[in-house]
């Protein structure tokens, strides 16, 4: 019974995603489909939202909103930002050997938090690894804020700031650290033990501690330049979180594949943040493991990107055991099993 039910859902599923991409579909319902939707959605109870015939609308509702959606690039994070991933990177660390260096390369490094909590969780769980550290970006200016690593602690109006005819250090400071974070901190995250721990704090400023800037490189750069693996060289570990979303689907394939060239054999691909699709595909093609150790609750470990779904076309969707291919689906952590190739 649970087989035919699957089935059905599987067909729904199938059929609706069809009708996502129909031509016909957006060009004589378009606009007021989506709306009806929406309305439809968001006046259902949270408590049947996720069950599976549901899910299977929210799905066909955000294919519709990726389908009209313009995706641009967006700078707004969080330090320790998705603690199971963390761990997970500590757990992997524990079955190298004392004293190893290791080269590992964070991709759409954006304002620094995502560098800076790998820093500082690697530094302070193993302290005995020598850590080479590897952080792009492809905007200047946020490249150059992130390796300043001094943050405000106030919270700034973009908006406002920008119709300024002048900011002194301390405004443009503000801004740049709430850029695209409308009204969340990037410290929502920390304890004030944390903050203590990772921050030298000036007034309303906080620089992050020298030990946890040193080892690290800051190049600008492009994940999608075909010159990357030549440029950068290979690494351990390479993390290609939450900036793959902001592009179309083609071009997000083409730039997993081109940055995957970047992972020595046997080393490890942090890729969250991506259409599932587009994800599971490449993973497919390539041949990659996916690491299962924790992976419901790295999936689930970013409450703003599961918060976004479906309304948002970087939503990420519910973690569902019951798909055949739900390990490769969700997996957030893959091993790279040799050099890949286009």
């Amino acid at each position: 019974m649970s087989v035919l039910v699957a089935q059905s859902f599987s067909s729904r599923e199938g059929a609706l995603q069809q009708m996502s991409r129909s031509k016909l579909l957006r060009k004589y319902l378009g606009r007021p489909y989506l709306r009806a939707n929406i309305w439809i959605w968001n006046h259902l109870p949270a408590s049947i939202r996720l069950l599976p015939t549901v899910r299977v609308i929210g799905s066909h509702l955000q294919n519709l909103i990726r389908l009209r959606a313009t995706r641009a690039q967006y700078f707004g994070t969080f330090f320790f930002r998705n603690r199971p991933e963390l761990e997970l990177l500590i757990c992997l660390l524990d079955q190298i050997r004392h004293g190893l260096a290791i080269d590992m390369a964070i991709l759409g490094c954006s304002k620094g938090a995502e560098v800076y909590s790998f820093s500082y969780v690697i530094r302070t769980k193993r302290p005995d690894v020598n850590l080479r550290l590897c952080a792009l970006d492809i905007s200047k200016d946020v490249l150059d804020f992130a390796k300043a690593g001094v943050y405000s602690l106030e919270h700034e109006d973009e908006s406002a700031a920008e119709s300024s005819v002048s900011l002194g250090r301390g405004g443009h400071l503000a801004v740049m650290t709430s850029k695209h974070q409308g009204f969340r901190s990037i410290f929502e995250r920390m304890s004030p033990e944390e903050m203590e721990a990772v921050f030298e704090r000036d007034g309303e400023q906080a620089r992050v501690r020298p030990r946890f800037q040193d080892g690290i490189s800051w190049r600008l750069g492009d994940a999608g330049d075909p010159a990357l693996t030549e440029a950068l060289g290979p690494h351990d570990i390479v993390v290609a979180n939450r900036f793959l979303c902001h592009m179309h689907p083609d071009e997000a394939e083409a730039c997993l594949r081109n940055l995957a060239r970047l992972v020595k054999s046997g080393g490890y691909l942090f890729v969250s943040g991506v259409d599932l699709a587009v994800r599971s595909k490449v993973a497919r093609d390539l041949g990659w493991s996916p690491v299962t150790e924790l992976i419901k609750e790295i999936h689930e470990g970013d409450p703003s990107l599961r918060l976004g779904w479906p309304l948002e076309y970087w939503g990420l969707e519910p973690f569902d055991q019951n798909r055949d291919d739900w390990k490769i689906r969700y997996a957030s952590v893959f091993q790279v099993p040799g050099r890949a190739a286009s």
